[in-house]
């Protein structure tokens, strides 16, 4: 059954072994790095997770709550900031499980939206966003692509 972990000592190596496809590391930050921008973060912004199938670690993803989203105190967002699902594991739903999971996680604290940014292109997972329901708020964060998902 696929869950999610927090980060521990014990499934830290699982963790930061996670690794994308090649044609991937462009589009998405290494698990190590997500770490340490979660721990320089102040607490409660970042929401680092291992997903895992049974108990074969199969993704990463970190989420973030009201993060500022300029960086001047005037717009707050929640969202998911990094998602890396292991280059053996694609295509078979965990994606989805980990999106549906961090909608789970904000709903439950009371957000209204989900917002995430991706690398335009054809290597980038624009089409996978746009299935799970994200619109493009035509913000560019980054040089990537803005989108937001209404959790209603």
């Amino acid at each position: 059954m696929t869950h999610l972990e927090e980060i521990t000592p014990q499934n830290f190596d699982a963790a930061v072994g996670i690794r994308v496809r090649p044609d991937q590391d462009h589009a998405v930050s290494p698990v190590m790095q997500s770490l340490a921008e979660a721990y320089v973060h102040p607490a409660g912004v970042a929401w680092p997770r291992l997903i895992v199938d049974g108990d074969r670690p199969v993704g990463f993803l970190m989420a973030f709550v009201d993060i500022d989203w300029h960086g001047d105190g005037t717009v707050f967002r929640s969202g998911l900031w990094r998602l890396n699902i292991a280059a053996d594991a694609q295509g078979h739903g965990y994606g989805r499980f980990a999106v549906r999971s961090v909608a789970t996680e904000l709903r439950r604290r009371g957000k209204q939206e989900l917002h995430v940014s991706w690398h335009p292109g054809p290597t980038g997972p624009e089409r996978f966003y746009l299935n799970l329901g994200f619109r493009p708020t035509r913000e560019v964060s980054g040089g990537q692509t803005v989108g937001v998902l209404e959790l209603g």
